[in-house]
């Protein structure tokens, strides 16, 4: 458990079978008796502990429940064919049903997590029409992600996007568990790749823990899926939910542009952009996400 963990109370963790069998890690905390309740959905190679430095700064009255998606962290692999953000909406839907059956919700998604919550508003509107009370994109994109730069220009920045599928498809046919990679390696990388200005040691290496703990081919599965995303149509469904839309002003995986677009989406929402900041908006901003995403909560609980 990390510090930032220790300074609220310990969360319940136990199993949730999907539809399709596959086994999610699911960690809940707060009060059974809390009025709404917060779910918040990690990105691509992460898990539930992407949450780790926002949560001492909720309020520790809400009910929040964490996950992590199928093919990372304590979940099961993503098997082919089920690597895909509309798999993880279902995924999404079926927990709050059997976890979190009545009441007003509110979701956080960050970044694939984002992705997650636009397509869950177009297969099921049903749930958003009636329960959803609040929705944060963290460091998240709507679309042309197989279009992305990593901010590069010119020939490089063309080659980073013909790069991403060989990758993807790299990545699905490994067969290991883990990636088999020195962890200083990763260390540098996520570094220069995924932070903005001066990231703390304690936050790189949490997301560097988590990007190890990613099942491999699952994670390359999900990278086409991330590639082919487009979910503008899901936020149509979302125009009238309270709202907010974070960013990073030196993300290169999902870029300003990007966020710009689900703003300009969401008629209603409240668009944030944090100078100096890159991808990894929980670990580098973590007071003001939560910050953010309790101002929502609180507006639920009226």
């Amino acid at each position: 458990m990390t510090t930032a963990s220790r300074l609220r109370n310990p969360s319940i963790e136990h199993r949730f079978v999907e539809s399709d069998g596959a086994a999610l890690h699911v960690a809940e905390s707060g009060p059974d008796d809390s009025s709404v309740t917060l779910v918040l959905v990690h990105g691509w190679t992460q898990d539930h502990r992407t949450w780790d430095f926002v949560l001492p700064h909720l309020d520790p009255g809400v009910r929040v429940l964490r996950y992590d998606l199928r093919g990372h962290g304590g979940s099961a692999h993503a098997r082919p064919g089920s690597a895909t953000i509309s798999r993880l909406a279902d995924d999404l839907a079926e927990l709050i049903a059997e976890r979190v059956p009545s009441g007003p919700l509110v979701l956080a998604g960050h970044s694939m997590g984002g992705m997650t919550l636009m397509v869950l508003a177009e297969r099921h509107p049903a749930l958003v029409r009636d329960r959803l009370a609040g929705a944060a994109f963290v460091a998240t994109s709507s679309g042309d992600m197989d279009q992305l730069t990593l901010g590069f220009p010119g020939l490089v920045g063309r080659g980073v996007t013909r790069f991403e599928p060989r990758l993807a498809r790299l990545l699905a046919r490994l067969r290991s568990d883990r990636l088999r990679l020195r962890p200083g390696m990763v260390r540098s990388g996520a570094r220069r790749l995924v932070f903005g200005d001066r990231p703390g040691r304690a936050q790189v290496d949490s997301v560097v823990e988590q990007l190890l703990s990613a099942h491999p081919a699952s994670a390359g599965r999900f990278l086409d899926a991330i590639a082919s995303h487009r979910g503008v149509g899901g936020l149509g469904a979302l125009c009238d939910v309270p709202s907010v839309v974070l960013a990073g002003e030196k993300d290169r995986l999902c870029p300003l542009a990007h966020a710009k677009v689900i703003a300009d989406e969401l008629p209603h929402a409240e668009f944030v952009r944090f100078p100096g900041a890159g991808h990894m908006l929980p670990q580098e901003r973590p007071f003001e996400v939560a910050r953010r995403i309790s101002a929502l909560v609180r507006l639920a609980a009226r």
